[in-house]
C-alpha cells in the first residue's frame, strides 16, 4: 500500500513548460533583493536600512527594486514565501479526494530537508527579537493564509455541505494558527538556534500541529514529539 505522505511523483509536473530566460532573470533579481535585505537585517538590525541600501547591496536601481517589492517590509516578508509557496505547491499536488488536513500534513512531510525551513525560522526568530518586524511577520503569515484559503476553496468547491465561506475561512485560519503555534513552541525551546537539529525539530512540530488539528485535538492523538522532554 503506498504511503499517503510520500512526496508527489515528479512526473506529475512533467508537462510544465520550462521557464524562459526572462523569467529566470527576474527570479534571480528577486532572489538578489531578498538576499540583500536579509544580509542588511543581520548586519544593521531592524529599521536601520532603507530601500536604497537594499538596492545598492543587490546591485540594482531603486526603480528596479520597486518593480518587485513595495517596501523593505515586503522584501523581508518574501524571504519566507519560498518555503510557504513550496508547501502550497505540494498541497496542490495532493489527491483531490484526500482530506484537506491530511494533505496539509503530507505537504510538510514532503519538504524533507530541514534547510528548506531555515528562512521561515530565521525571519520568525528575528521578528520575536524586534517589535519593529511584527508587520513583516504578519505579512508573511497572511500571504500563506490567503493561499491556503484559495487551495481549500478549490478543493472543497464540489463537496456537499463544505462549500460555504465560513467553513473555508475557518479551515484556512486554523491551519495557519496551528503553524504559528508550532513556531512559537519551537522558539520557546530553541530561541535563535538555527542548527540542523533545531530546524528538524521545527519541521516536526509543524507536522504534529497539523496532526492535532486533523484529530480534533483529542488527547489520545497528541503526538509524542510535541511534548516537552
Amino acid at each position: 500500500m503506498p504511503n499517503p505522505f510520500s512526496p508527489p511523483d515528479a512526473s506529475q509536473d512533467a508537462g510544465s513548460a520550462a521557464p524562459s530566460r526572462r523569467e529566470l532573470n527576474k527570479a534571480a533579481t528577486r532572489q538578489a533583493i531578498t538576499d540583500a535585505a536579509l544580509g542588511l537585517l543581520r548586519s544593521k538590525g531592524p529599521g536601520n536600512f532603507t530601500v536604497e541600501d537594499i538596492a545598492d547591496a543587490a546591485g540594482i536601481s531603486r526603480r528596479t527594486f520597486f518593480n518587485y517589492f513595495s517596501s523593505t517590509d515586503a522584501a523581508l516578508a518574501s524571504i519566507v514565501h519560498g518555503f510557504l509557496d513550496n508547501a502550497i505547491q505540494q498541497l496542490r499536488l495532493r489527491p483531490a479526494d484526500e482530506p484537506m488536513l491530511e494533505s496539509a500534513q503530507a505537504a510538510l512531510v514532503a519538504l524533507a530537508d530541514p534547510k528548506a525551513i531555515a528562512p521561515l525560522a530565521e525571519l520568525f526568530t528575528l521578528t520575536q527579537q524586534s517589535p519593529l518586524m511584527s508587520h513583516t511577520e504578519l505579512e508573511a503569515w497572511d500571504h500563506c493564509r490567503a493561499q491556503v484559503f484559495t487551495v481549500a476553496r478549490e478543493r472543497l468547491a464540489g463537496t456537499p455541505g463544505e462549500r460555504d465561506e465560513l467553513y473555508v475561512h475557518a479551515l484556512a485560519g486554523s491551519i495557519i494558527s496551528c503553524g504559528k503555534a508550532a513556531m512559537e513552541v519551537w522558539f520557546s525551546r530553541r530561541g535563535p538556534d538555527l542548527s540542523p537539529a533545531s530546524l528538524a525539530e521545527l519541521r516536526q512540530l509543524l507536522i504534529d500541529a497539523m496532526a492535532l488539528l486533523g484529530a480534533g485535538f483529542t488527547t489520545t492523538a497528541f503526538p509524542s514529539a510535541t511534548r516537552s522532554s
